[in-house]
């Protein structure tokens, strides 16, 4: 297989786009950076399309030495026919692959094997042959023998059996053609295990469906419930029809001695060989599937809550609500530094409302306060409450917002939490990130395993590398996008930005402690082990806001410097204009951008990033995005009616719909045909995480804490 032609077709590149990407990643060039800085070696190829891309890269060379490992053992048993090498080489998947292999790969010791070692492998070719001219049993006396362990005629037959049922089950064109027949035509059944108790897999206590239409998050909830031994699970297949076409293969002599041998055999084959290992196969893949689907979706809603904008510049009192052991304080300046701490008892059994507003007023009037952040955990309602009262009795103005906790209690029992804070229990840790999470959701998530952020769907059943390895690329991705500050930045945030190893951040940090705030980017060379590579990778990613050369504090690579300073020149302008925040209207300023691009020496992608980082220096890109809803009162369940119309946020998007946080501590459901009113095969074309929209109340089922909304307004 030529793999780069593949790749070419696969993805509709041209064969420059091909051969240069994968020169750029054999080179050791992170996708972030070939992403942002070598469009034009790529063809602008996006940080989505370059790892499916090198996904797609690393599987087919897989393949290929696969075929070449199977190829060479298959030659050393002296069985390789011009053929066999042929559908080898030709073979698209590596399943394919291992279904040639199969009749070629040492085996365990199986009846088969055990029939052969009793000499009765010529007995089932001759039943094979299908040229008969007496009955089975007439040939099969010949081949009785106690030495052997053959003692009788039917053993002597039922071994021949076996060893034909095998022949047939590791046939390559058969197991092809079954695997698509139950894949196109069988059904999956699934059943309540014991008693029909009341549980989250009620619907599939009976249910069928069709193989080639179940839909991944049904998959996955069958999984689910297998593994918590609720539901059994098995495919029912075409086994009529897949007979038939055994028959038809198998059996092409109307051969009246071995024929009815032969019909036997191919039910056991089949019954006994075929059909297990077919199931497990396309469960597997059926799986395989689901899991895929569900990660890109888990990953899209990870880029969206990491995207979220920061509230910049704000003191925020942050709550991690609790009932017995009481309310853990944390009071957070604008750039995260922890004012104050203490603990509040305003819930069950102690509630003290009184004592609690107190030290709250307190609190609030020494550090001005201006938002309140409540974890959504544990007693985060009656804390909810509590707030409301408080906010109406204050003099100045405070806003409070519900933010979503997962993965706090995870970060403050880690390592890195003990390390950050290790004046702190883990419940005031959890505090000082719920208000963190507000301030700057990129920043204090990377703390967090992406696994526990609470976005996902059945994430913890899934192949746990594939799923860390892909939301690790997502958190990537989007510390690149944002950009990182040289200067503040965490050894867990700096791990994430091109180039960067975890070794690398600490010694950036502990060069950044010992000697002082960095200047300019060229000091990262000093970093211990940070080299060349490492400094190329990774410099147009971070920023210098207050250093010498204003260029460090944008998206421009170092080795882009003096393209910009001569396209400043060329402009009229010169490096403190760029500092000054003076290049608001710059692009507009230059008339014909592929002239210039060509006088400067430059690609015109290189020219139009370098533009848009001069206009706005430091730019984030998340404040493009909607800012978080701000509560100063507080709704109920109870409080919900039919057709109300409330303003929510997209917390969690899955296949069959999106969660809506509006106000009331319980999210509701809008179901993917309430989302819009065209039909869409996914949530993800009209919703985010972190979107703000408008929606309509169905219904309100208080018992089961369920709320139905529409979009459709």
């Amino acid at each position: 297989m030529d793999i780069l032609k593949a790749i070419e077709k696969e993805f509709s590149l041209k064969d420059w786009q091909v051969k240069n990407t994968v020169e750029l990643i054999e080179q050791g060039n992170t996708i972030p950076f070939i992403s942002r800085y070598r469009k034009e070696v790529t063809g602008s190829l996006t940080d989505e399309v370059l790892r499916d891309f090198h996904e797609r890269w690393i599987y087919l060379n897989n393949l290929e030495s696969k075929k070449e490992q199977v190829i060479s053992s298959i030659s050393e048993q002296g069985l390789l026919t011009e053929e066999l090498e042929i559908q080898i080489t030709s073979a698209k998947t590596l399943v394919e692959v291992d279904d040639l292999y199969r009749p070629f790969r040492p085996k365990r010791r199986t009846r088969a094997t055990v029939a052969k070692e009793k000499g009765l492998e010529p007995l089932a070719l001759e039943i094979m042959l299908q040229r008969l001219d007496r009955p089975v049993a007439e040939i099969a006396m010949t081949y009785v023998n106690t030495d052997k362990e053959v003692n009788t005629v039917e053993e002597a037959i039922d071994g021949a059996k076996d060893i034909i049922a095998e022949i047939i089950s590791d046939d390559a064109d058969y197991r092809k053609e079954i695997r698509k027949l139950t894949f196109e035509k069988g059904k999956i059944l699934t059943k309540a295990k014991d008693d029909k108790v009341a549980s989250v897999f009620e619907m599939y206590y009976d249910y069928s469906e069709n193989i080639k239409q179940i839909v991944g998050h049904r998959i996955l909830a069958i999984n689910r419930g297998e593994k918590e031994k609720i539901l059994t699970v098995k495919l029912e297949a075409p086994i009529i029809e897949i007979i038939c076409y055994l028959n038809r293969r198998v059996v092409i002599a109307d051969n009246q001695f071995s024929k009815p041998v032969l019909n036997e055999t191919i039910d056991d084959s089949y019954k006994r060989l075929i059909a297990p290992a077919i199931e497990r196969e396309i469960r597997s893949a059926l799986t395989e599937k689901a899991e895929e689907g569900a990660i890109k979706v888990f990953g899209k809603n990870l880029e969206q809550l990491l995207m979220q904008p920061p509230i910049h510049d704000k003191i925020v009192l942050a709550i991690d609500p609790a009932f017995r052991t009481g309310c853990k304080i944390a009071v957070i300046d604008g750039t995260g530094k922890v004012l104050d701490t203490t603990v509040i008892y305003p819930t069950p059994p102690k509630s003290d409302i009184k004592g609690s507003k107190a030290t709250l007023k307190k609190l609030i009037e020494k550090h001005k306060v201006e938002l309140i952040s409540i974890g959504n955990g544990t007693a985060s309602r009656e804390t909810e409450i509590f707030t409301v009262e408080l906010i109406k009795e204050l003099k100045q103005p405070v806003q409070y917002i519900i933010v979503n906790e997962a993965g706090a209690s995870v970060y403050s029992a880690s390592k890195l939490g003990t390390e950050e804070f290790p004046q702190f229990d883990v419940a005031l840790r959890s505090a000082v990130s719920i208000g963190r999470r507000l301030q700057d959701p990129l920043a204090e998530l990377v703390k967090i395993d992406p696994k526990s952020v609470g976005v996902g769907q059945y994430q913890h059943d899934m192949n746990q590398k594939i799923l860390g390895e892909a939301l690790s690329a997502v958190v990537e991705d989007s510390v690149n996008r944002v950009g990182v500050d040289l200067n503040t930045a965490s050894p867990s945030l700096l791990q994430y930005v091109s180039g960067i190893s975890k070794t690398l951040a600490t010694n950036i940090v502990a060069y950044r402690e010992a000697g002082g705030k960095f200047y300019n980017r060229k000091e990262l060379q000093k970093v211990a082990k940070l080299g060349a590579k490492a400094f190329e990778q990774c410099a147009g990613f971070l920023r210098i806001t207050d250093g010498k050369n204003p260029l460090d504090n944008t998206g421009v690579h170092p080795e882009s410097y003096a393209v910009a300073t001569k396209l400043l020149s060329e402009m009229g302008y010169g490096l403190e204009d760029v500092k000054g925040g003076q290049l608001k209207e710059f692009s507009k300023a230059i008339k014909n951008l592929e002239a210039l691009a060509q006088k400067l020496e430059v690609g015109v992608p290189t020219l139009e990033d370098i533009v848009k980082e001069l206009e706005k220096p430091g730019r984030d890109p998340r404040e493009e995005m909607q800012k978080p809803i701000l509560r100063t009162d507080v709704l109920e369940m109870k409080d919900l009616s039919d057709g109300m119309i409330l303003k929510g946020t997209v917390r969690n998007v899955i296949d069959f719909g999106a969660f809506i946080d509006i106000g009331v501590h319980q999210d509701g459901l809008v179901h993917i045909s309430q989302l819009c009113d065209k039909f869409i095969k996914h949530p993800l074309e009209v919703v985010s995480v972190g979107d703000i929209v408008d929606v309509k109340v169905l219904s309100v089922d208080l018992e089961k804490k369920r709320i139905a909304l529409s979009m459709l307004i």
